[in-house]
Parts: structure tokens; sequence; C-alpha cells
């Protein structure tokens, strides 16, 4: 068991190293975030699975705070009115339960996050179509073979691995950096 510990957090090391080629676009990422938020804008995230619970965490902590007591942060996860999610699931189909929710909340200039593991995420990409016709900025955070969302994005941070697990924990950290650089600039 003890290799095997090893061997899981060696693979989580060398990707958790490569951040520091990310560097740039999660400041960029954090920018575009801040401009919003100065604008009245908001952050809207969302994702499928541990991605929900990433964009559920990111959204807590822009709302209530990162390590900064401060205003709170226009921040909404898509991933939490079971109501909504189901039936729009049910009415029009699982690959739509987020761009109907993009469509409804979403405004030129705010900033939409989805995240995607895989990059292949049918319900992301329909939302990021969405939020492109009403002027979002898109931001996705994905794993290494992501070229649709790509295509689909202002910015796509694809973490350099294909393992699920170590994707999601690489996730979290952007997520929290992001929330700091926000946090750091919008309270000095």
């Amino acid at each position: 068991m003890i290799d095997l510990v090893r061997t899981h957090i060696n693979r989580h090391l060398k990707v958790a190293n490569s951040l520091h080629d990310l560097s740039e676009l999660i400041v960029k990422c954090s920018e575009l975030c801040i401009q919003s938020l100065k604008k009245d804008g908001k952050i809207i995230l969302f994702g499928n699975g541990g991605s929900a619970a990433d964009a559920q965490h990111i959204a807590a902590e822009l709302v209530g705070r990162y390590k900064i007591n401060r205003k709170a942060l226009s921040a909404i996860a898509l991933t939490t009115d079971t109501s909504t999610l189901t039936s729009i699931a049910n009415d029009f189909g699982y690959e739509h339960i987020f761009a109907r929710q993009v469509e409804a909340l979403a405004n030129e200039g705010d900033i939409v996050i989805g995240i995607s593991t895989s990059g292949t995420s049918s319900n992301v990409i329909k939302a990021f179509k969405v939020a492109s016709n009403l002027g979002c900025t898109i931001i996705g955070l994905s794993g290494h073979n992501s070229l649709e969302m790509d295509k689909l994005c202002n910015i796509n941070i694809a973490v350099p691995s294909t393992e699920t697990a170590t994707i999601q924990e690489i996730h979290i950290i952007i997520g929290h950096t992001i929330c700091m650089l926000i946090e750091n600039e919008l309270t000095n």
C-alpha cells in the first residue's frame, strides 16, 4: 500500500509542478473575473460530478470568503438547484441543464466558468455556446484532450493529464488561486 500511496503522490506532484507553466493563464482568468466583478458582473460556474462539487466550492469561496472578510462577490454554481436541473433534464434533455440556466441568468460581461475533466462534456459545451451568444467571457477548466473547449473558450486552462482524479485535484488548486487573486485585488 505504501507504494500505491507514493505513486499517487508522485503523479500528483508531477502534474502540480506543471502549474508553473499555466501561471499566466491563471492570472489572465483572474483579471477577467476581477474586471467583470468591478462592473457588477457575476461569475457563473458549472460542471458534472466532481466538477460540479468544484463549481460549488469555488462559488462558495467567492460569495462567502476565501481568506479575507470582505463584501460578498457575485458568483453562483448552476449545479445546486435540483428542481431546475431535473426539470430541464426531463423536459429538454440532460445536455441542456447548464445552457438553459445560462440563458436565464447570464448577461453580457458575465464570466462563465465550465469545468470538464474530459473537455468534452456536451452540457458544458452547449452552455458555452449560449454564453458566447450572450456576450459572456468563457473560461474553461479541463484536462489534456480538450480541443472543443479550446475553440469555445476565451481562456481554457487544460491540466496536462488524462487521469480524472489528478485533473480534479489540480482544478481546485487553480480555483483557489483564482479566488485568492480576486480577493486580494478587490479588498485592497
